[in-house]
């Protein structure tokens, strides 16, 4: 491409420091990606950014995929170019946005880290303790593994919400919208526990199950923070997060039940697809479910069992 074409991605660049105030880093990753752009249009011929059509970029993306870029990585460069067209076509120089339509190629869904069942024992028991912190600790990790909670969804219950006798929970979940949720025996153990020294931690007019040292509703960092110390003192090799706890629950339940509609109503997940990422199991597994339960692959005794 000549100086001109160059030149209007320059003016995009400082547009990008000077206007938007985007800082000085961002802009070096714009520009990189721009000089892979024209470094493509020169190896194809293309002289000038309207030759560049849907199907150059299309090429552009799979050329990236085949030379070792992640599809992260191709859509943030897709994302990037995306921005220097709209600006080209703000100041007139197209006529429309050829990467307008243009997607990365689909990145492979990362399974969910979890907890086996013997290191999630391990974990619980290892809270050991009758002081107000270490009870309350103990209620919130058996409730966030009991009833798969979100972190958002454990630091906003009140007690109203815990009906013990019922053994049950009610969570507001995304999007505002309610879901009643079993609680297992070893949660409501020690929900008691804790809910019989909540006055010694929490202050009279505040209304959270689940309080910090100051008396008021424990923040999502602190339940961060004191999972991470529980998981260090269990002696577990990794660094834990509270939403692990959802992801083992899942994981648990579906290896036990293989109800996946089920699993995705306790989750509160509005799409099943969602849910699915959590039916990792083994195909050994699965052929052994097969031969169980299909008609067609029952074995019988006797003469039925042709070259036997």
């Amino acid at each position: 491409m000549d100086d001109g074409q160059r030149q209007m991605a320059d003016a995009f660049l400082a547009q990008l420091g000077s206007e938007r105030r985007l800082s000085a880093h961002t802009v070096k990753a714009y520009r990189r990606d721009l000089d892979c752009l024209l470094s493509f249009c020169e190896e194809q011929g293309i002289q000038s950014w309207p030759e560049l059509k849907m199907h150059h970029l299309r090429r552009f993306a799979a050329i990236s995929h085949a030379r070792g870029l992640g599809p992260r990585s191709i859509q943030r460069r897709l994302s990037g170019i995306r921005s220097f067209f709209n600006f080209l076509v703000r100041e007139g120089r197209l006529q429309h946005n050829p990467a307008s339509e243009v997607n990365a190629p689909r990145a492979p869904k990362r399974l969910p880290a979890t907890l086996d069942v013997d290191e999630m024992a391990g974990l619980l028991t290892a809270i050991r303790g009758d002081e107000p912190v270490v009870l309350r600790d103990r209620a919130m990790l058996e409730l966030l593994y009991s009833s798969g909670l979100r972190l958002g969804e454990l630091v906003g219950l009140d007690p109203g919400d815990v009906d013990l006798d019922d053994a049950t929970v009610r969570v507001t979940g995304k999007g505002n919208k309610q879901r009643l949720l079993p609680v297992g025996r070893a949660a409501r153990q020690a929900l008691r526990a804790w809910l019989r020294v909540r006055g010694q931690l929490a202050a009279e007019d505040e209304p959270a199950l689940f309080v910090g040292v100051r008396g008021r509703r424990i923040s999502p960092r602190v339940v961060q923070r004191r999972v991470r110390y529980w998981a260090q003192r269990s002696g577990l090799p990794r660094r834990l997060y509270p939403h692990l706890f959802r992801h083992s629950f899942a994981t648990h339940l579906l290896e036990s039940s293989r109800d996946l509609r089920g699993v995705q109503e306790l989750l509160g997940h509005a799409d099943i697809s969602t849910t699915q990422v959590y039916t990792h199991l083994d195909f050994q597994h699965l052929a052994q479910i097969y031969d169980e339960a299909h008609p067609r692959a029952r074995r019988r005794a006797g003469p039925d069992n042709e070259g036997e």
